[in-house]
């Protein structure tokens, strides 16, 4: 651990030196070769990050793009193997990122486009039969203290920007020239067997689908979309994690 420490260290920070102690098998410069195994170390998180956020990229371009993601390669190295889900905090870096405050939206098109790498590997999940959601569905009384386990794939992405239709625009669905980025979104994120759906919601429905997900119950989901929503239709939000296989439990037993 002592001697891979400074050697990941180094491996990051293009201004540290080689590591003391190192060989190469054929006698050629130990600075140099790590110096090559640097950069390739580097591209190819850079390459990890375009892959997951290629939308992200488009907006800013390729040059200003990896530019930013490598800063952000050297500063949070993967803490798993598994690159595909490398950049969790990607869109963070990118909100606090200074050159490119110009795009207020660009973080939450980022955030949007690592929800749905994270749908893409979610575990899978049956959905409940829907005449079981019919019958508790018939007892008013029982309503508002109803719970519903969601899809592990599902999550809501509020934003003050449109992140769908940037994200769409982009997809080839709509112009991207007709698209007003200041517009407020909700994203609904989910997958259906292997295709990860991106739509775009009422906030008010975004915000009932949260609460859900968080383990609250029924009432309480119903009353946070009501205050930011008079007109707030709870059967249709309800339709739509039916329609699209998204409840999958009933008053499940929640973790102490």
């Amino acid at each position: 651990m002592n001697v891979q420490m400074p050697f990941a260290a180094a491996l990051l920070d293009p201004a540290r030196p080689c590591p003391d102690g190192l060989v190469t098998w054929n006698g050629s410069d130990p600075a140099r070769r790590f110096q090559v195994y640097r950069n390739n170390v580097i591209v190819s998180l850079v390459d990890a990050l375009a892959d997951t956020f290629a939308v992200t990229q488009q907006l800013v371009g390729d040059e200003f793009f990896r530019a930013m993601a490598r800063l952000y390669a050297c500063a949070h190295p993967p803490r798993s193997p598994v690159l595909a889900l490398y950049g969790g905090d990607f869109p963070a870096f990118i909100e606090g990122f200074p050159p490119a405050a110009g795009l207020p939206y660009l973080a939450d098109v980022a955030r949007l486009e690592y929800l749905r790498v994270v749908a893409y590997h979610a575990a899978d999940a049956s959905p409940v039969d829907p005449t079981a959601l019919a019958a508790l569905l018939t007892d008013e009384s029982a309503l508002p203290a109803l719970r519903m386990r969601l899809h592990p794939a599902l999550a809501v992405l509020p934003s003050d920007a449109a992140v769908v239709s940037l994200w769409a625009a982009h997809q080839g669905v709509g112009a991207l020239e007709e698209v007003i980025p200041e517009v407020p979104e909700t994203a609904l994120i989910l997958r259906q067997g292997l295709e990860v759906d991106v739509r775009q919601i009422p906030a008010a429905a975004g915000a009932f689908i949260a609460t859900l997900g968080a383990g609250l119950p029924l009432g309480q989901a119903a009353a946070r979309a009501t205050a930011l929503d008079g007109g707030f239709d709870l059967a249709g939000a309800l339709g739509l994690l039916l329609q699209s296989s998204a409840i999958t439990a009933l008053n499940p037993v929640l973790p102490q």
